[in-house]
């Protein structure tokens, strides 16, 4: 059964956090929604980098609480593990997804990271292939050095 991991009540700044399965049930709403009234919503998979040597050790705390308190309360973030998560982004297009993750990255101090973007409509549109573009892109975004959002084109 799905699961709020976080509520977040309406006079609170910062996205709601949910589990995978509710995370994809809420991005298929969103997207019908979307495809009615007109407007874009946007994926992103960040993942922070672990050094090499520090696989020994626990990774760092979680992303989650990390990026929450900065996006806004139509948002919503499904963790992944410690040290990725994906972002449903509602009315936010794709032009707007670096400024956004300059935002939330610089957050992360000296951790490495990597994140892939999609969005409903201008790059995809059918709510599987919007996530599955976006982990492909945070994938391509870790092979090209890390610190990077690859966006869909």
């Amino acid at each position: 059964m799905s699961k709020w991991l976080g509520f977040r009540p309406h006079d609170s700044a910062g996205a709601a956090v949910v589990d995978d399965m509710l995370f994809r049930f809420l991005v298929d709403l969103e997207v019908q929604k979307a495809r009615r009234l007109r407007y874009c919503v946007s994926l992103v998979c960040l993942a922070a980098e672990v050094d090499a040597s520090e696989t020994a050790e626990p990774p760092g705390p979680s992303l989650t609480p990390i990026v929450t308190g900065h996006l806004r309360g139509t948002d919503v973030v499904a963790p992944w593990a410690p040290t990725a998560l994906v972002l449903l982004l509602v009315d936010a297009e794709k032009t707007e997804l670096p400024a956004i993750l300059r935002r939330l990255t610089s957050r992360l101090a000296t951790r490495g990271w990597s994140a892939g973007g999609s969005c409903y409509p201008q790059t995809s549109t059918h709510p599987d292939d919007m996530l599955r573009e976006a982990v492909a892109l945070m994938h391509r975004a870790k092979n090209e050095g890390g610190n990077r959002l690859c966006v869909a084109a």
